[in-house]
């Protein structure tokens, strides 16, 4: 039988049953059982613990928090005295990931089993934060931060996609500041976790369904402003190749102006907060109906001045002394085609006498020429059937058919043979 002794102060009852030696008919007290369990935890020594805080209240200088695991579901109550929090990094906030050195402590009075932090540090933030400029460099290599690939914004987008933090101060501003700028503005907003284990999956999830939206013309991805250590989600390499390649602009409007996740290098654009995304996506309702009214004006004076040039033209073209009394030109120009056509008139009809003249002389040549008036003398062609001209007695023998053409027509004729008068007549060196 082991027996557990109080500890000062908070001595048991002397009558209290050992929780050992209880039985239904003798129980131990609770003040027994929870100084048992107390003197039993205290046998624990230090333990170093690694976890993401998950509440962080301070009250009277005391620190009451928790501790959740980094793999799982598992979490602790912890306690960190005023003693002890001037020595602990006095950043540490909801979302770090951190180391502490924990004592397991148990309170007799409450039955309230915690852990007192003698120690705590921020985990491996400066090798985090060489990991990330590694991948930078990577993903700047890759060409994912060319501005060549960025993809630009609509001039006013149809629906906006956000993607933050459910009832968050960075999805009022943006909500706010869009609304003031461009009344009619549509959201359609995915809430996802901005920090922690769930950020990153939430947000890809979230990302996929606004980018699958035929009706989202741009994606916000909007948080207010953190540590490093709450903002290394927007970082990861599996986002950021999302958002890379997603088919819709996608804005990055993480934390405050100097917060730079890669995130913001490889959105389509990178606003420096909530508010300022807001401007940037939507025009300014005023300022574009200003823009419209100074480009009316300045049409209207154009057109004007256009117009009074060109009646000013017309107003000079009338006082010209031709426009504005063109009788006199009219007369001369009327004078010249007078004389022009008496002139034309002359030319042509000494052409035409000349042309009839030799016309006559062409006619008379041809006609002296010409067979016909040889017939008309009172000669004739003689010819056979096969239309060869007898040029000669001795074509044309006793019996052969002629065709005798006179000045008036053609007769019918039979040779009868050679003439002996008319062929010694015509012989060579015969008399005549």
């Amino acid at each position: 039988m082991t027996v557990f002794e109080a500890a000062p102060g908070e001595a048991p009852p002397a009558d209290a049953v050992s929780p050992r030696e209880s039985t239904p008919d003798a129980p131990t007290s609770i003040a027994r059982l929870n100084a048992t369990i107390r003197d039993f935890v205290a046998q624990w020594g230090t333990v170093w613990v690694e976890g993401e805080i998950t509440s962080w209240n301070l009250r009277a200088g005391n620190v009451f928090a928790r501790l959740k695991d980094t793999r799982s579901d598992a979490q602790i109550s912890i306690r960190v005295w005023s003693s002890v929090r001037a020595r602990i990094p006095a950043d540490l906030a909801v979302g770090d990931h951190v180391v502490a050195a924990v004592k397991a402590d148990y309170f007799v009075k409450a039955g309230d089993f915690s852990f007192t932090v003698s120690a705590m540090k921020h985990v491996g933030l400066g090798d985090q934060l060489e990991r990330l400029e590694r991948l930078r460099a990577q993903l700047r290599q890759e060409g994912l931060f060319d501005p060549a690939r960025k993809k630009p914004l609509p001039f006013l987008p149809h629906v906006i996609g956000l993607i933050t933090g459910e009832n968050s101060d960075a999805e009022k501003d943006v909500h706010r500041n869009a609304e003031l700028r461009w009344p009619q503005v549509r959201f359609r907003t995915v809430h996802a976790a901005v920090q922690g284990d769930r950020c990153v999956p939430e947000t890809l999830a979230a990302l996929k369904t606004l980018d699958a939206d035929p009706d989202v013309d741009v994606i916000v991805i909007a948080r207010g402003g953190g540590d490093p250590q709450t903002l290394l989600g927007f970082s990861d390499e599996r986002l950021v190749r999302a958002v890379a390649a997603a088919t819709t602009p996608v804005v990055s409007a993480i934390g405050h102006e100097n917060d730079h996740p890669l995130l913001d290098d490889v959105a389509d654009l990178r606003a420096s907060t909530p508010t300022d995304a807001a401007k940037r996506v939507v025009p300014d309702v005023g300022e574009q109906r200003a823009l419209i009214a100074q480009l009316r004006s300045r049409a209207t004076t154009r057109v004007a001045q256009r117009v009074a040039h060109d009646i000013a033209q017309l107003e000079q073209l009338r006082s010209r002394p031709v426009l504005r009394d063109p009788d006199p030109l009219l007369e001369r120009r009327a004078q010249e085609v007078w004389l022009l056509a008496s002139r034309s008139r002359d030319a042509l009809g000494r052409t035409v006498d000349r042309a009839g003249r030799r016309t006559a002389e062409l006619r008379a040549s041809l006609r002296a020429l010409s067979p016909a008036a040889t017939l008309a003398r009172g000669y004739a062609i003689a010819h056979r059937d096969d239309g060869v001209i007898v040029r000669d007695a001795a074509d044309a023998p006793a019996g052969t058919a002629l065709t005798l053409t006179v000045d008036r027509g053609s007769l019918r004729a039979v040779s009868e043979g050679e003439v002996a008068e008319a062929a010694a007549a015509d012989r060579p060196g015969a008399r005549r």
